[in-house]
């Protein structure tokens, strides 16, 4: 039976290392004893996280801003956002014109 509950950054590089192998998520959920939902959530949001680096989108902690914290950069973030809006339009274009639609 997978546990209930398990820091799984733990297990960061042994998932990274499995997924560079080829190894499904449900294989690598067995393999560490934890649920299909557990590793499929935490790759996704890894993923994120990677994108909005490659972005230049500096990470932040979750919660409420310290008073002295930085200011967040709000350009980069919006221009991140229109383009994966684009990007969706566009494959939504394609897809209705493919089907026969304008």
């Amino acid at each position: 039976m997978p546990r209930k509950y398990t820091k799984i950054n733990q297990y960061e590089k042994e998932i990274l290392q499995w997924k560079s192998e080829g190894i499904t998520n449900r294989e690598i959920a067995r393999r560490l004893g934890m649920e299909y939902s557990q590793v499929h959530n935490w790759v996704s949001r890894y993923n994120e996280r990677q994108r909005k680096r490659k972005a230049g989108i500096v990470p932040r902690k979750k919660g409420r801003p310290r008073k002295d914290s930085e200011p967040r950069d709000i350009v980069a973030e919006q221009t991140y956002i229109i383009q994966r809006l684009r990007m969706e339009n566009e494959l939504l274009r394609d897809f209705m014109r493919s089907m026969g639609r304008r």
